[in-house]
């Protein structure tokens, strides 16, 4: 059984709703495979406590704020409504739970997506699977010696196993910093990073890293050298759970140790630390398996683009995965940008053949 339509959309998340908001506008017929049980993306897994480190104004998607203003730092739940009542605003034609196993070349100037639950052709396809489905932990001797529980930041929920125990956390971005700041609460915690952290100043928040890294990419699209802002582009947004954790004194941040022991890890001068369990906020790759059969994908997890279209495959399109995909095209406020224009260039191409925004069902 195989439907079709102009243009697929894989994933269901941000880019995936940014995606279809600006196509509804063009007339070409579009639908939105999403592997979620329910709307949200990959906001769904994200840890119970997790704050945007950017207020409610600086973290929608095209067309509809999310509330909250200028002062509202968003947590978790708040970004799962939002984006539940955004679908559901603009009447977004989202199918799931469905998994696309494969996008393949069919002839006849299509492309395939091969799912579990039928298949369909498409002229142009949008991945739009961000990463939370890939995440990263590197290697470490000993790691599977080690006794002690093992968690990725994506399966995170919260730190209520671990209150009473010796936790350490890797990682030294936002995420291992707000985790850090919760499980000091509760556990014996030791913060692990590759390079000592960065705290930027109170009053910055992600509008500014926003402006900074926008501006850093249209430096370099235009051949001049990026201007290096006042403190460094930074890492980490003291929002105010982070702010807590200061004043209560636990964020101090070790450097990587050497390897693993079965109870624990062994710093590089030969020193132990006992650990209980251990908590990798080490990012994610882009999730790309589906692509596998076009060929796209480089050694280095990502695909060589003209802005967002793929240039070993012009009918792939690919949204949302970071900066290789536009500038901050990984967060709410930033893939807008990436998806607006990324529809300007498939309905520029598509849009004088385009249907009335209906797809062909399978069958």
């Amino acid at each position: 059984m195989t439907g079709h339509a102009d243009v697929v959309v894989i994933g269901g998340g941000q880019a995936g709703l940014a995606l279809g908001y600006h196509l509804r506008r063009t007339g070409l017929t579009f639908l939105i495979l999403d592997a979620e049980d329910a709307p949200g993306g990959a906001w769904r897994h994200a840890w119970r406590s997790l704050r945007l480190f950017s207020p409610a104004a600086w973290s929608s998607l095209p067309g509809w704020p999310l509330n909250g203003g200028e002062t509202t730092y968003p947590g978790r739940d708040d970004v799962v409504g939002y984006l539940t009542r955004y679908e559901a605003r603009y009447e977004l034609p989202v199918r799931r739970p469905v998994t696309v196993r494969s996008v393949e070349r069919a002839g006849d100037g299509v492309l395939l997506a091969r799912t579990d639950r039928g298949d369909w052709t498409a002229r142009m396809v949008v991945s739009a699977t961000g990463t939370w489905r890939h995440p990263y932990v590197p290697h470490y001797p000993g790691r599977e010696a080690f006794r002690g529980a093992q968690v990725h930041s994506g399966a995170y929920e919260g730190p209520e196993s671990f209150a009473g125990k010796r936790v350490v956390v890797v990682g030294g971005g936002n995420s291992g910093a707000q985790i850090l700041a919760e499980l000091s609460e509760v556990a014996d915690t030791t913060w692990v990073s590759e390079r000592p952290p960065v705290f930027l100043p109170d009053e910055v928040d992600g509008r500014v890293l926003f402006h900074r890294a926008t501006a850093r990419i249209k430096a370099l699209q235009e051949g001049r050298a990026p201007e290096i802002p006042a403190g460094g582009l930074g890492d980490i947004v003291m929002v105010p759970p982070m702010a807590a954790a200061r004043d209560r004194g636990v964020l101090h941040a070790r450097r990587p140790f050497a390897r693993f022991g079965e109870t624990g890890v062994v710093w590089r001068d030969g020193t132990a630390t006992g650990a209980d369990a251990v908590i990798w906020c080490t990012g994610f790759r882009p999730a790309l398996d589906h692509l596998a059969c076009l060929d796209v994908v480089g050694p280095d997890g990502t695909v060589a683009v003209d802005g967002t279209r793929s240039v070993r495959e012009p009918r792939l399109w690919l949204v949302g995965y970071g900066g290789w995909t536009g500038p901050a095209s990984a967060t709410l406020i930033g893939v807008g940008r990436s998806a607006r224009e990324t529809v300007r260039r498939i309905a520029a191409e598509l849009g004088a053949e385009g249907g009335q925004g209906v797809p062909t069902p399978p069958g």
